[in-house]
């Protein structure tokens, strides 16, 4: 059954140029179409569209337009002015200020002069807009860097910006105490790259055992940190010690992925915790795709399923 491949095997097909290109092709063609459940769309307006039926549910949202790994100096300027169009757009819209990028999109792969640069330009227009900017983490070998430009950033005046940690990744304690020193505001998440075992951790139960020890550090030192998870032990176990702690509920927010759990996310906000959707947009939907995909193998299912209902 497609449910049992691994991770590994997901992260392989979201490499693969010729499944890329078909599902580019067909993977949007229809309203219903199966990316759709995971993707608002491929253009800003239908993100713009999506973000605001989030929002009628009381719920808040964070966009990203999708896209990584650009390698030249053309494609990051060209990514740099979609973010900075979308920071108007937001606030035209009058939806959640709030967006997210990944560096490697910003001209990572170049060289971190031209990411800094970039992601400088974007916190120009989007600072006096007070839209608050998600740096994204990428695999292991971005992490440093990541958060080198992050804090670069953040020590010449940059206060609306944020970045990722991922539990899964060995080192993430250290990073978690790193960022809550200087005040950075974290989104925890799991991770959904594929590692080696010196780099990460490679059982669910010692995933979940680092990402709830991280989550008690942020709940108690953290400025305001997100928790970004699907998993229902993971949300139980950060209500239990926030209830314990008497952490108040506006002291941080929950997370979750555009189309997934929608049943969580709704019991969570009717509860009174903040709580933001991730809403990803763009052609360049494919590799975000699969990742979730291998992420909740559970998923497959429902992929196939709307396939063969779009094919008869």
């Amino acid at each position: 059954m497609l449910e049992a491949l691994p991770k590994a095997t997901f992260s392989m097909l979201a490499s693969s140029a010729t499944l890329k290109r078909l599902a580019s092709r067909y993977g949007m063609r229809r309203q219903a179409s199966f990316a759709r459940r995971f993707i608002a769309g491929e253009s800003l307006q239908e993100a713009l569209d999506a973000a605001r039926v989030v929002e009628k549910a009381g719920l808040l949202v964070t966009l990203d337009f999708l896209g990584e790994s650009v390698s030249s100096r053309e494609a990051a300027d060209a990514a740099t002015a979609a973010y900075i169009d979308m920071v108007g757009a937001i606030v035209k819209a009058g939806v959640s200020r709030n967006l997210s990028l990944k560096l490697t999109q910003l001209g990572l792969d170049i060289d971190r002069a031209t990411a800094l640069e970039n992601l400088r330009r974007v916190l120009d227009v989007a600072t006096p807009a007070e839209v608050f900017v998600r740096i994204d983490m990428e695999n292991s070998p971005y992490v440093d860097p990541t958060l080198d430009t992050f804090e670069t950033l953040w020590g010449i005046g940059y206060r609306n910006l944020g970045v990722v940690l991922q539990s899964y990744l060995r080192r993430t304690d250290r990073d978690v105490v790193r960022v809550n020193r200087i005040g950075g505001r974290v989104r925890l998440v799991k991770g959904a790259y594929r590692e080696a075992a010196d780099v990460a951790f490679q059982q669910k139960s010692e995933v979940d055992l680092a990402f709830v020890e991280q989550m008690k550090v942020l709940l108690q030192h953290g400025h305001y940190p997100a928790i970004a998870t699907h998993d229902p032990a993971m949300i139980d176990a950060t209500l239990a010690f926030a209830t314990a702690g008497k952490i108040a509920k506006d002291r941080y927010e929950f997370q979750m992925l555009y189309g997934i759990r929608r049943d969580l996310q709704a019991s969570l906000a009717a509860d009174g915790h903040p709580f933001r959707v991730y809403v990803p947009f763009g052609k360049e939907w494919f590799p975000y795709f699969m990742r979730r995909l291998g992420e909740r193998p559970a998923n497959v299912g429902f992929v196939v399923r709307s396939v063969l209902k779009e094919s008869l």
